[in-house]
C-alpha cells in the first residue's frame, strides 16, 4: 500500500528528500501529534514497537512505509489510521496554503454589511469570569445591527450593556482567498415581545445547537471593520 507518495507529499516525496514544514504529509502529522502528546521520539517508538531510527526516518522523509507499522504508529499516537495517512476528514479551513502573491486589503463598512448578508453562523467574543471566550452563534442581520438568541444561563449570554465582539469569515480553499468582518460594540437584550416574535420567524433564526434559547441579544456596533485576502 502506498501511504504517502509524490501526489500528496509534493516534489521529492518519492526520492527521499526531507519534507518542507508547510507540506501536510504522514511525516508532519506524526510529528505534530507526537508533540501534542508530549512524547519524545524514543518514547513514541517504544509505544509503537519500532526502532527510534525508523521513526526518525518516518518523521523526516515521505515515501512508502509499511502499512502494519503505520497502524501501530496510529495506535500509539491515539489517532485513527486513516487520519494519520490522509489527514482529518473534517479539517479546519485553510489547509491548501497561501496563493501566489497574496494581498491583504481593508473592506469599507458598506461592503462589510454586504458580505454578512441576512443570516449565518459567526463567532461572538465576550468576557465571562476569569477569561474571555469565543463561541459560535447563529446570527441575523437586523438593519445595521447583529442579533442572536442564546440560553440565559449559557456562556454566550452577555449582560445588558456589556462590551463584546462579533466575527464572521469565509475561506475559499480552491482560490486561496477569503474575507473576515469584525464588529465590536455593546450588547442589548431584546425585551419587546413583538420584536422577538418577528425575529423568530426569519430564516436562520433556529439555532443549530437546538435547545431552549429564549434570550435575544442585539449587538449595537461601535466599530465595523473587514479585511479581504486575494491573489495579485
Amino acid at each position: 500500500m502506498h501511504t504517502d507518495g509524490p501526489a500528496r507529499g509534493g516534489p521529492g516525496a518519492a526520492s527521499g528528500e526531507p519534507q518542507e514544514e508547510h507540506e501536510d504529509t504522514v511525516a508532519t502529522r506524526c510529528a505534530v501529534r507526537r508533540r501534542q502528546l508530549g512524547l519524545t521520539r524514543e518514547e513514541l517508538a517504544h509505544r509503537a514497537g519500532m526502532s527510534p531510527a525508523y521513526l526518525d526516518q518516518l518523521e523526516t522523509f515521505s515515501g512508502d512505509f509499511d502499512p502494519g507499522a503505520l497502524m501501530q504508529l496510529a495506535a500509539a499516537l491515539e489517532m485513527p489510521y486513516d487520519e494519520l495517512v490522509g489527514g482529518p476528514r473534517e479539517a479546519a479551513p485553510g489547509r491548501r496554503g497561501a496563493g501566489p502573491h497574496p494581498l491583504l486589503a481593508q473592506l469599507p463598512e458598506d461592503e462589510c454589511w454586504r458580505r454578512l448578508g441576512t443570516h449565518g453562523i459567526g463567532r461572538v467574543g465576550l468576557s465571562t469570569g476569569a477569561a474571555p471566550v469565543v463561541l459560535p452563534v447563529n446570527f441575523l442581520v437586523d438593519g445595521h445591527s447583529i442579533v442572536y438568541r442564546t440560553d440565559p444561563e449559557g456562556s454566550a449570554a452577555p449582560g445588558d450593556g456589556d462590551q463584546l465582539a462579533f466575527e464572521v469569515d469565509h475561506i475559499d480553499e480552491h482560490l486561496s482567498r477569503g474575507w473576515s468582518v469584525l464588529i465590536t460594540g455593546t450588547a442589548e437584550h431584546i425585551t419587546d415581545a413583538d420584536t422577538a416574535e418577528d425575529l423568530a420567524t426569519r430564516p436562520g433564526a433556529q439555532p443549530w445547537a437546538g435547545g431552549k434559547r429564549d434570550v435575544w441579544v442585539r449587538i449595537r456596533p461601535g466599530q465595523v471593520t473587514g479585511r479581504t485576502i486575494h491573489t495579485g
